[in-house]
């Protein structure tokens, strides 16, 4: 038995130390730093605080040193000693809270001491002990500093060691003669520790939701551009089938233009139309998986594009039905095109419809009652497009849509390998235009050349 209960004591006694010492271990780590904690400055005081916390040292080191001096019966000297590092301890909390907490409980420990010492010999009647006024105001400020930027657990390990030491001067050492102010000074410092988390914490969850609310306005984005493209992607397929069914027939349709055509002719020309039905049929394929992930207006989901509509994409020569449908809105809508009209590729002739209909939906939704006007320049080079409008009558109503109207047509014009800009306009107005090049551009297909550098303020994003 005498053995077991060694061995048992042993153990116990291994346990309870490897504990003691990985508490120390956290102190040290928390507590015995010097690092730097800056106080930031609030975003609309600004220094204020510091300002008002310079006021609060400078009132602690003076009143300490008059307490101490008056009442306490502590020579001037050493008075003045401690009221300084009172003082400069709030000061030091703003930079560095935990050597600021160690130097005020120092001060605190050191003065309680020289006090008592004046409270036995009879040179401090009545004199309040351990914690003087100036030192419990001191002392809060710097705890109030600390929980307000470390963690809960540092914080409370502070306030346990100044609890601690409140306990060990007043109730072990004690005093004669003195009005004890250690049960204040606890509840007080308590209290603040618990503001400071409190406050820290608030801080803490706003910030993470301000990061949260980042992060999804920026998926929001890249979801939508992906969805603009998608849509894109789906309005160009008709351009391409077309093209890919043209190349198909005449490579069909070019052995019967040439009398007695070579072999080498008729394989050449059966692999071109081979090849051009083999990738009509995979185009096909993934205009199904876009449709059936983000089908548009008038296309019913399903598992393939046989059953999507395939509606005709609009070109510019339906622009005059598209500015009547503005004007019977109720809205003043101006055309004007310079230069010489002539057909465009089909996907500028596209591109520029949208453009000028995502600009007029623009004008409807975010400028009650102002003018409209849409210029077309054909250039040698391209297509300008241009689409302005005026001050509003009335204020805009709110907007249900995405607002990403401008993010659309800068990716049609990026694809284009254009230029885009879209900004205010005089009195209120607003403004956007657009080159189309009618040749592919020589650098990276889906390169951004947009010179966007606006928000459009009517909802749009650029």
């Amino acid at each position: 038995m005498s053995r077991l209960g060694r061995v048992t004591d042993t153990g116990v006694g291994r346990a309870l130390r490897a504990r003691v010492g990985g508490w120390l271990r956290v102190l040290r780590e928390d507590l015995w730093t010097f690092r730097a904690d800056p106080l930031p400055p609030l975003l609309w005081l600004r220094w204020f605080p510091h300002g008002l916390l310079c006021l609060v040292a400078f009132g602690v080191t003076f009143g300490a040193v008059a307490q101490l001096v008056d009442n306490g019966g502590v020579g001037p000297q050493i008075a003045f000693l401690l009221g300084l590092a009172q003082g400069a301890a709030v000061l030091l909390a703003l930079w560095r809270p935990i050597p600021a907490w160690w130097l005020s409980t120092v001060a605190m420990v050191l003065g309680a001491i020289e006090v008592r010492r004046q409270l036995l010999a009879g040179g401090a009647h009545d004199f309040t002990w351990p914690w003087t006024s100036a030192g419990i105001i001191g002392h809060l400020a710097v705890l109030l500093l600390l929980a307000l930027r470390v963690r809960t657990r540092v914080s409370a390990e502070a306030l346990a060691l100044t609890v601690l030491l409140t306990y060990v001067v007043q109730g072990l050492l004690g005093a004669a003669d003195y009005q004890p102010t250690g049960v204040l000074a606890v509840t007080l410092f308590a209290v603040v520790v618990v503001l400071g988390t409190a406050l820290r914490g608030r801080r803490e969850a706003r910030a993470e939701l301000f990061e949260q609310t980042t992060l999804t306005a920026e998926e929001r984005t890249r979801r939508t551009l992906l969805e603009e493209r998608s849509r894109i992607a789906r309005e160009l397929h008709d351009v391409v089938a077309h093209h890919m069914s043209v190349i198909s027939i005449q490579a069909q349709v070019a052995p019967h233009l040439v009398e007695n055509p070579p072999d080498e002719l008729k394989e050449n020309l059966a692999g071109i139309r081979q090849n051009a039905l083999e990738a009509l049929t995979e185009l096909r394929r993934v205009l199904g998986v876009l449709r059936s992930e983000h089908p548009g207006p008038g296309e019913p989901p399903g598992p393939g594009g046989d059953t999507a509509g395939h509606a005709p994409q609009p070109t510019l020569d339906r622009l005059d039905a598209l500015v009547e449908n503005t004007r019977a809105a109720g809205r003043e809508v101006i055309t004007e095109i310079n230069g010489e009209r002539r057909p465009l590729p089909p996907g500028v002739e596209l591109s520029a419809y949208r453009i000028v209909q995502e600009a007029l939906s623009n004008v409807l939704r975010h400028a009650p009652g102002a003018r409209a006007t849409v210029r077309l320049t054909y250039q040698p080079d391209g297509l300008e497009v241009e689409v302005v409008n005026g001050r509003p009558t009335g204020p805009a109503p709110p907007s249900t849509g995405a607002g990403h109207g401008l993010l659309g047509m800068r990716e049609r014009v990026a694809m284009l390998g254009g230029t885009m800009t879209a900004h205010p306009w005089h009195w209120d107005g607003f403004k956007v235009t657009a080159f189309l090049p009618d040749t592919p551009p020589a650098d990276t297909p889906g390169t951004a050349r947009s010179t966007d550098h606006t928000t459009d303020p009517r909802g749009g994003t650029p």
